[in-house]
């Protein structure tokens, strides 16, 4: 099968690129390096050549459209998004800009190039807003309230892919992802709370542990995931469907997990609390489970220690 892949240099779109590959379809990545790095896809470049071409676009562009109508890939996985909720706020055009008008310009290419199907990468984190505790883990049915402008971009882009499978038969599945982690992520600057972690520790460097360190998120390895996305293109057709463990782990938690696998003895820095933060967060596997056959499998200990390992 011949398909595309949107931010296919990123974190997690690297990953689902390995895996596309070692299932043996013929894999288009487009991405403009903003946040990516072609040295995520160097050993993908090096085994599977010939069965895998990158091309360096903006999916806001014309120049995307056209590529994607040559290409007539039968799946386009969108990756590609402005994923910084802090960026969303402080840049509400910039964020809106990528993540809606580049997800209609991923439709319409994808539409004018008779796609069968998009899978979405959405966002469990800032979907479903703040619900109650006892809503924990949220499941699907929950609203979708967002309370940042990322959240919103992303719940808009939900809205015309619906209206887009309405209108011209183009299929999707939304995948809502929890906290995702593993090698590739980035552990300099903004990026997830693990990879932040563990570069720290394997540095030598202090972390910081903002408020009590016991607000909890729900972790899920970036193998875990991209096997739900490779599900994703022959199931779940129509539905948004949460990618996580149902699990929370507190701050306090994985620090001390990722203090054990790198053999740290630094204590770390405590911080105010950041004004806004989600207390608690896991999302409801069950779903996803039913509709993909779908399960993590990786546990916080093992994908740490990879982590880790990727590190040094």
């Amino acid at each position: 099968m011949k398909v595309l892949v949107t931010g296919g240099a990123g974190f997690i779109g690297s990953h689902l690129v390995d895996r596309l590959l070692a299932e043996g379809h013929l894999v288009e990545v487009v991405d403009d390096l903003s946040t990516g790095s072609m040295a995520n896809l160097s050993q993908a470049r090096a085994e599977y050549h010939g069965q895998i071409r990158i091309s360096e676009l903006d999916i806001r562009s014309d120049e995307f459209v056209q590529h994607v109508i040559k290409v007539e890939p039968e799946v386009v996985f969108h990756m590609a998004a402005q994923a910084d909720v802090r960026v969303s706020i402080q840049d509400p055009l910039l964020d809106a800009e990528i993540n809606i008008l580049g997800t209609i310009n991923v439709l319409e290419a994808a539409r004018l190039a008779s796609t069968r199907k998009i899978v979405f990468a959405a966002s469990g984190g800032t979907l479903y807003g703040e619900p109650t505790l006892d809503k924990l883990p949220i499941k699907e049915t929950e609203p979708q309230r967002p309370l940042s402008q990322y959240g919103v971009s992303k719940k808009v882009a939900l809205d015309y892919m619906a209206t887009y499978r309405q209108l011209y038969g183009l299929d999707y599945s939304a995948l809502a992802l929890a906290n995702v982690y593993g090698p590739r992520q980035d552990p300099h600057g903004e990026a997830g709370v693990v990879a932040i972690f563990a570069g720290n520790l394997v540095s030598n460097i202090p972390c910081k542990i903002f408020g009590t360190g016991e607000q909890t998120r729900d972790f899920i390895f970036v193998d875990d995931v991209v096997d739900a996305f490779s599900k994703a293109a022959s199931s779940g057709s129509g539905e948004v469907i949460n990618i996580g463990t149902g699990i929370e782990t507190s701050v306090n938690t994985l620090y001390s997990t990722v203090v054990r696998a790198t053999k740290s003895k630094l204590e770390p820095n405590l911080f105010p609390a950041r004004p806004g933060e989600l207390d608690r967060s896991s999302l409801s596997p069950k779903k996803a489970k039913k509709v993909l056959n779908w399960t993590s499998w990786t546990s916080l200990e093992e994908g740490i220690a990879q982590v880790v390992q990727s590190l040094t």
